[in-house]
């Protein structure tokens, strides 16, 4: 009984570390997007709170913390508080299975791709329940557009990963990255390169971001399902949209990106850079993830709700299908 309390403890204490980094990382991948965006429009970004704005997203948290929380008189009350709480729990839990270094984990289990794909799911009832507990047109409209964009890029999302599961023989994160180190490029971004661009497009549609933010459309819905929300409530979306998009980065380096591993034929040629910790290469790589939604979104407007519709279920389901088939041929026959 002690030495399964004493685990339990030590399970914890590493838990409250890594979301403590985790979140400390979302804080300032916010204000990575606004300098990044902010070069691509010709601008500075953040340059007042500290030097070169570091201090910015502190400042934000705090005003977020402090500002008024005002709830609507006609609303849900029960399901409008905790409708937030929703979408940032599940959005957490992804990360707990989620390996960043050989061993770094906080549970290793042998679905645990199931279980990112379907706790991140999860995350869409939160979207769900805020709009239809504001009592306003724009958060319902919102809401729907949430659980039908969500449910049909999932599809997508779901289906381009099998052809890595076909190539791994495996559902468990490590053993998946593992697997591509018997490559000479180290990666199955190479063999499965059409998984990997439905899987990024299916990536930008589950995560609301630019060009597929229809649910938050301020163009016409001014802000979608978290339009009545404020204060504290609001930055809670807010941070489970940031975690999100770490989730979907960090699975794409893992299943495509050879997650912490170096390739095979670039250790051969550069030796030292086997001195580089894994952990580094993990984060080099969920960070270049992470650009990729600043610099879509510094590019590409917004796409309109049908054409949204017709991309997901009349291209990338049918692509990927086809990647599922060409896969399993192609394994079958070499």
């Amino acid at each position: 009984m002690t030495e399964f309390l004493i685990r339990v403890i030590i399970t914890a204490i590493i838990a409250l570390v890594y979301f403590g980094i985790l979140l400390l990382h979302v804080a300032y991948a916010t204000y990575f997007e606004r300098k990044v965006i902010g070069h691509i429009q010709m601008r500075l970004g953040p340059m007042v709170v500290g030097p070169h704005g570091l201090l910015q997203p502190i400042a934000d948290m705090v005003k977020l913390v402090f500002k008024e929380d005002v709830i609507p008189s006609q609303v849900d009350r029960v399901i409008f508080r905790i409708a937030p709480l929703i979408s940032l729990v599940a959005a957490m839990t992804t990360f707990s299975v989620i390996p960043v270094n050989q061993g770094w984990y906080i549970g290793d289990i042998n679905v645990g791709l199931l279980f990112v794909l379907g706790i991140a799911g999860l995350g869409t009832y939160g979207l769900i329940l805020a709009g239809w507990s504001s009592n306003s047109k724009y958060a319902f409209l919102g809401g729907l557009r949430s659980a039908a964009q969500m449910i049909s890029y999932e599809v997508s999302l779901g289906l381009s990963i099998v052809g890595v599961i076909l190539l791994a023989e495996s559902f468990n994160l490590t053993e998946i990255v593992q697997k591509q180190q018997q490559y000479w490029h180290g990666m199955f971004l190479i063999p499965q390169f059409v998984a990997y661009f439905i899987f990024i497009v299916a990536m930008f549609a589950e995560t609301n971001r630019v060009p597929f933010d229809l649910p938050e459309a301020e163009s016409e819905l001014v802000a979608g399902y978290f339009v009545e929300y404020s204060g504290m409530r609001f930055g809670l979306f807010y941070l489970s949209e940031y975690l999100a998009m770490f989730c979907m980065s960090a699975l794409a380096t893992i299943c495509f990106w050879g997650g912490w591993t170096i390739p095979p034929v670039l250790l051969k040629a550069w030796p030292w850079l086997g001195n580089i910790p894994g952990i580094v290469w993990f984060l080099l790589k969920v960070y270049f993830h992470i650009f990729l939604f600043y610099w879509i979104r510094g590019t590409l407007p917004r796409y309109r709700y049908d054409q949204l519709m017709l991309i997901g279920w009349k291209v990338l389901v049918p692509l990927a299908l086809l990647n599922i088939v060409v896969t399993s041929i192609i394994k079958y026959i070499f």
